[in-house]
């Protein structure tokens, strides 16, 4: 076997892995998922995912990488569609909200590694987590320099959007436990999808960033 054909079945291996992974982690979630099962999905023995991954952390690591990654290149290439920072906008919320809802134990963990401020956020993570800001930061600034957008604090907007979508994903199962008691009557959205979410959301962001300042 030449070098050349090595390194081409390695990274195959790898990349295998880390889309079995992301299947396994998105029905079973961090906690739940099992290496030996991992292992089973890839047709690769357990010792050879620990070769490519130190451990189930790097793992998750790289898995999270890889769909923020993903979520990144989708946008991207939606933008190209469009020549309205509005559309761009709406594009952004619209496809991390699929991304969220197809892969929930993402919005968990990045909710558990924003939120841990006794640790540092792995580099590959952050310097994800920061592409993915400054795409969102991009739109909301020529959405301005157009006169589209108003007021615009780039931060402030981009954590009520991806707050708003991890939270409303990570905490359905306690909002639809709420919503079948009787003694409080409270709409708590048990039934709402991430589209109805995410449209919401777009709606509201939208009448901010053009409301005129008072």
């Amino acid at each position: 076997m030449t070098k050349r054909t090595h390194k081409r079945d390695a990274e195959a291996s790898r990349r295998t892995i880390v889309r079995n992974a992301i299947t396994l982690f998105s029905q079973k979630g961090y906690a739940g998922a099992s290496m030996d099962e991992l292992a089973k999905m890839s047709d690769l023995n357990k010792a050879m995912i620990f070769y490519y991954f130190k451990n189930k952390k790097g793992l998750y690591e790289a898995v999270m990488h890889e769909i923020l990654q993903e979520i990144y290149q989708t946008i991207t290439e939606e933008n190209k569609l469009h020549d309205n920072p509005l559309d761009e906008l709406e594009g952004f919320i619209q496809t991390y909200a699929s991304f969220a809802c197809s892969h929930p134990y993402l919005p968990a963990l990045l909710l558990k590694e924003l939120s841990d401020s006794g640790a540092v956020i792995p580099e590959v993570l952050f310097a994800s987590m920061r592409k993915l800001f400054a795409l969102f930061s991009d739109i909301l600034r020529r959405g301005e320099e157009r006169g589209i957008f108003k007021d615009v604090i780039p931060m402030i907007l981009y954590f009520m959007v991806l707050g708003t979508l991890n939270l409303m994903v990570t905490t359905k199962p306690l909002r639809v436990k709420a919503a079948q008691l009787d003694d409080i009557e409270v709409d708590t959205c048990a039934e709402c999808d991430i589209d109805e979410i995410a449209d919401y959301l777009i709606h509201k962001i939208k009448l901010m960033l053009q409301q005129e300042e008072r």
